[in-house]
């Protein structure tokens, strides 16, 4: 493991523009719950029965009530050693890009600044009717049920929902676009914490290397995509981040 990760050093110094896309497993490691994980049921609903359009239509009560449920609990999270590492990796690159598929703004506190976030934020909402972006969140950052029974509403009177992208739905083209311009002239990309398997965001490693960049995966498991990349390292990112930036040339 300690080759790979000089490995990981020598890549990342040799290189003067850095991607990295986040998942999950970055969150997890400040304890917020991963939908794919042994903590993705909610009151015996899971992710999938919740995260949809259709689910909003059919009981937009139900889903704000897990949506607060979930803002409660990131709230009382703090951002972790990962988080905090690729804050420091931005200040060594001009050219850098972070991508994430989390919601819950966790990078930003830490203090990254060039942020792209894939499948929105859960700390905002968009009006249904006049598509006004606000920010939302419970008041009271202990209490599990904020809002039992009510539904937030835009000053127009229309309904709110969660600005993140749902199951079925398309992610945010202009995001997209931005992603790919940087990583088409990227040296390195790094991907962390991410399962693999949800797409569009699976098939950067594939689109990275055909770009001619350097891949390296971060991940507690195997996944799908790490016969694909250029360097695996197995482990959590909250250890492998710093250990690889504390070697890397100071800012």
């Amino acid at each position: 493991m300690k080759e790979k990760i000089e490995i990981a050093i020598q890549i990342l110094k040799n290189s003067r523009s850095l991607f990295i896309l986040t998942g999950a497993g970055v969150s997890a490691e400040s304890g917020i719950p991963t939908f794919r994980g042994k903590d993705g049921l909610w009151k015996n609903y899971s992710a999938t029965d919740l995260a949809t359009p259709e689910a909003f239509r059919r009981n937009p009560e139900l889903v704000w009530e897990w949506y607060h449920w979930r803002q409660g609990i990131i709230l009382n999270a703090n951002p972790n050693p990962a988080h905090y590492a690729i804050v420091e990796l931005e200040k060594r690159y001009k050219d850098f890009l972070l991508l994430t598929q989390n919601v819950d703004n966790l990078h930003q506190r830490a203090g990254s600044k060039n942020v792209l976030e894939l499948h929105g934020n859960i700390f905002r909402a968009r009006c249904l009717e006049c598509n006004k972006i606000i920010h939302h969140q419970i008041e009271q950052k202990f209490n599990d049920s904020p809002h039992p029974n009510r539904l937030p509403k835009c000053s127009c009177g229309g309904l709110l929902r969660p600005d993140v992208v749902w199951f079925g739905e398309l992610i945010p083209e202009g995001i997209w676009q931005r992603a790919m311009e940087f990583l088409s002239s990227a040296d390195v990309a790094i991907i962390c914490g991410t399962s693999g398997v949800v797409w569009p965001a699976a098939g950067i490693p594939e689109i990275a290397k055909n770009y001619g960049a350097k891949t390296i995966e971060i991940n507690l498991e195997v996944t799908p995509i790490s016969p694909l990349v250029d360097l695996s390292l197995p482990g959590k990112a909250g250890e492998i981040l710093p250990e690889i930036v504390k070697n890397l040339p100071a800012p």
